[in-house]
């Protein structure tokens, strides 16, 4: 490795941990209680989006939804809290944590660039004790603009004091592969079936197990 700093960037839902069978139920769940249906192929395009994306979408194409956006997250925020915690079945993505490991022993610094809020970053770290891994947690829900733009991973860049052409970004959806290329990084496209038909071309390299990346 050359003396410029380098680094990984990761995404955490899909990624990190197989999150998008319970975020998909729980907001099927509160959309419904709302009288909004959503199929799983609509569902599947906004993954890797903030939750201003999708629940501003969902209530400005059903304007006879009786609450605000923020109040859907909300609901959904709770509901999916609670779904976290209680179900046992909720597990890391295989070989995330070794791999975790080989990055660290090669001397790369690690950062976090997710759509979801902070609180649900700490609290998902926290449960699979993967915290101590990251030196930079950035969320997307507190940028002004989210994935496909570029801004979440350029800001992990800044904060990790690396160049956005010495990072390396893992990503699960078409909206992260393309703020990853849109940032000048390079890209591992992580093929996560739960993660609907994402569309991964756009990276450098697709894999279906953290096992194939080489560090």
């Amino acid at each position: 490795m050359d003396k410029e700093q380098k680094a990984f960037i990761f995404d955490m839902d899909g990624v990190i941990y197989d999150s998008e069978p319970i975020h998909a139920k729980a907001k099927k769940q509160v959309l419904a209680e709302c009288g909004i249906t959503i199929s799983d192929e609509r569902l599947a395009t906004f993954v890797g989006r903030s939750s201003r994306d999708f629940y501003g979408t969902m209530v400005k194409e059903n304007p006879q939804c009786p609450v605000s956006w923020q109040e859907l997250a909300r609901r959904k925020h709770v509901l999916y809290k609670k779904m976290l915690v209680e179900d046992d079945s909720v597990k890391t993505m295989p070989g995330v944590r070794e791999l975790l490991e080989r990055i660290k022993a090669a001397g790369y610094i690690i950062g976090l660039g997710s759509s979801s809020t902070m609180e649900m970053i700490e609290l998902v770290l926290g449960r699979f004790g993967l915290k101590e891994y990251f030196s930079v947690l950035v969320s997307g829900d507190e940028l002004p603009r989210s994935k496909p733009d570029p801004l979440i991973f350029l800001t992990v860049a800044e904060k990790l004091g690396v160049k956005p052409e010495n990072c390396t970004v893992i990503e699960d959806a078409f909206a992260g592969v393309t703020a990853a290329r849109a940032a000048g990084m390079h890209c591992i496209g992580y093929y996560n079936p739960n993660s609907g038909a994402q569309d991964l071309s756009g990276a450098d390299r697709i894999v279906k197990s953290h096992d194939d990346i080489v560090v």
